[in-house]
């Protein structure tokens, strides 16, 4: 017979560990629930236990939207099909790759069997649910429908993915040319232009002003790419120390809004973010204020969400979250005029499912728009840069072929 090491709960605050011989895992298992426990963990003895595991990927620590919306999705069927959700976490949990999601999902189950609601035992990794996951499964809870809020949630998810990805997608072409024009164009200024140009030195010929000012800028670089270097980190960590606090925070996230296009960009996908988050929440039953506060939560552009703030504080005193977004300075008036339509006909959340879908359609515009500007920028930019290097370097041959002559 196999020797198992396990743990396990002996009430609701009591745990006991230690091992028990059996013919299988399965069997070990068997034992411990005939005992009157309820088994945490359990392992061949020779095996990495939890703590080694835990120990082995401390180094990775995220859990990605994929991840989570693969989890709320099977976490709905699983209840739909009828398993308690201890079960429900446990099979999960086993078939989740992600180390890390595995112990938090663990730590979840664990807290379910001690007798806490599931929305509260989410709410001690926030890191991993946000605020809006936890009132929309409690709102499940209370309503006695929490497989269905978990598929919406799931499909609230899966389209926030993929609205992310079109706009990742849709700039990986710029950023690649990006990075591939900056690199050749320091391989040239720092390594190829010195070595042409001292070629011409050693036959005691004058330079011409465009080549003199391409190699003042070639040194410049080789010799003091540590300043550059520092500049651009210390102006780096400025920006991350004044986005840090609240009020610097609204100035960048202002000065963004105001960029052309990306502006734009900007401004409609944190609105359709808005409109389907709120749309979401309301539609599983969650108080138009608690739902507020978890869509301002998630909300990433600062001016936006010091409107959102006064919007919230109007429906606070009983006027409606139309007339709050009246007094928005970034919102737009065809937002304002369907959430008031929505409001008089009692279908709030259909109405703000209708502006997340427009605006989401004009976020993909934009995206369009945006790629189609910058990549005829980009070309244009590194034409002229490396137009001017080869110039710089043609003209002192040239010269030579005219004294020649």
């Amino acid at each position: 017979m196999a020797r198992f090491i396990y743990s396990a709960k002996k009430g609701p605050e009591k745990e006991v560990g230690g091992y028990i011989e059996a013919e299988s895992k399965k069997a070990a298992l068997h034992k411990l629930t005939e005992m009157g426990y309820f088994p945490i963990s359990i392992h061949a003895e020779g095996e990495a236990g939890p703590a080694a595991r835990k120990a082995s990927f401390r180094l990775w620590r995220g859990v990605g939207i994929n991840d989570l919306s693969v989890f709320t999705r099977q976490l709905s069927d699983l209840l739909e099909a009828g398993l308690p959700i201890l079960s429900a976490l446990s099979v999960i949990q086993k078939q989740t790759m992600n180390r890390y999601f595995q112990g938090v999902i663990g730590e979840i189950r664990d807290s379910v069997q001690d007798g806490k609601p599931l929305s509260v035992s989410l709410k001690k990794h926030p890191r991993v649910f946000s605020g809006l996951y936890a009132s929309m499964v409690k709102s499940g809870e209370e309503g006695g429908n929490l497989e269905g809020i978990l598929l919406r949630l799931a499909e609230f998810q899966e389209s926030q993915e993929e609205l992310n990805a079109t706009v990742r997608r849709a700039m990986a072409y710029p950023a690649l040319m990006a990075a591939v024009g900056t690199a050749t164009i320091f391989l040239l200024m720092i390594f190829v232009i010195p070595r042409i140009v001292a070629m011409f030195q050693e036959l005691n010929q004058a330079l011409p002003l465009p080549t003199v000012v391409l190699l003042n800028i070639s040194y410049f670089i080789r010799d003091f790419w540590w300043a550059l270097a520092g500049l651009y980190l210390l102006a780096h960590f400025a920006v991350l120390r004044i986005a840090a606090a609240r009020e610097g925070k609204l100035i960048i996230d202002r000065i963004k809004l105001g960029f052309p296009v990306m502006g734009q960009l900007i401004l409609k996908a944190e609105i359709a973010r808005f409109a389907r988050t709120l749309s979401t929440l309301l539609a599983s039953g969650v108080p138009i204020l608690e739902a507020m506060s978890a869509v301002i939560d998630i909300m990433e552009n600062e001016a936006l969400k010091r409107d959102a703030r006064l919007s919230q504080k109007e429906v606070r005193e009983g006027s409606g979250l139309a007339k709050g977004l009246e007094k928005s300075s970034y919102f737009p008036a065809f937002a304002g005029n369907m959430i008031a339509v929505g409001e008089e006909s009692g279908r709030l959340e259909n109405a703000l499912l209708k502006i997340a879908l427009s605006y989401e359609r004009e976020a993909e515009r934009s995206v369009k728009i945006l790629t189609s500007l910058l990549e005829p920028v980009m070309i244009l930019t590194m034409g002229l840069v490396i137009g001017f290097i080869v110039i710089a370097m043609l003209l002192p041959i040239f010269d030579i072929s005219f004294v020649a002559q």
